[in-house]
Order: structure tokens, then sequence, then C-alpha cells
């Protein structure tokens, strides 16, 4: 008998995830700092009504809601996150990988409820790359 094929997404411990990566021409340092800045937040997390800080709860203008785990400057972020519609929470990380000549932005979310989250987050953060791309352009 033949073994089913596990969906795309679907992981043994974390429920749905998803993934996405994006090289830039640029350093490490600079893209942390821009995606650490105020306009960067504004593109990826949304418009914060509080600063982030470890182990304190944020909320953006937008309805984004979650609690930073984890912050490694020039490293990642950890945090949890949940739109103001779910009923549940997921957990995202956002790490910036490489050197001094160009650097990748990873988002890596998980806990996610089920395949139509897992769309609703592939929709959602190609559209949040496609922002950062242009403002990084400008």
């Amino acid at each position: 008998m033949k073994k089913q094929a596990k969906p795309i997404g679907l992981t043994k411990d974390a429920g749905w995830q998803f993934g996405l990566r994006k090289t830039f021409p640029y350093s490490q340092k600079h893209l942390w700092d821009f995606m650490f800045s105020d306009q960067g937040l504004k593109v990826w997390l949304g418009e914060l009504e509080e600063e982030l800080d470890v182990k304190k709860e944020f909320s953006t203008k937008e309805g984004i809601t979650g609690k930073v785990s984890v912050f490694t400057p020039y490293s990642h972020i950890r945090m949890s996150w949940k739109k103001n519609n779910w009923e549940n929470n997921s957990t995202v990380q956002v790490r910036i990988i490489g050197d001094s000549f160009k650097a990748t932005i990873s988002f890596h979310h998980e806990k996610l409820l089920d395949n139509s989250q897992r769309e609703e987050m592939n929709v959602y953060w190609n559209e949040k790359i496609t922002e950062i791309e242009k403002a990084l352009m400008t």
C-alpha cells in the first residue's frame, strides 16, 4: 500500500506553517536597521500602538496583536502573532541572514490552524515582501 503524501506546510508538531525568503543586494546591518526602523516596522508588522519589547504585548492599528519572546539584534525576532479576526495565536519568526554585501529576509510563520490560514499567510507575506522591496528602493 502506498503511503499518503503529507500536505505541503503541515508539520508533525507545529501545525501548519509558511515560510518565505528573499535576498536583497544590501548588507545584513542595512536590512536589519530598515526592518526595525519606524518605516520598516510599519511595512511588515503595522503601525505599532507601543514600542516592541521582549516579554511585552504589542498591538498595531491594523489589528495585529502579539508578544515578543526573542529579540536578538542583527539576527532574529520571534513573537506570537494574531490577526484581529483570528481565534488562534500563531508564531512568527523574522530573520535577517547575510553579510556586508547581500542579505536575506526570512519570514517563518507556524502554528497556523489549517491550509486555508496557510494560504492566507502566503498572500500576506508575499505582499509584505513586495512592499519591503519598494520601500528599500526609495
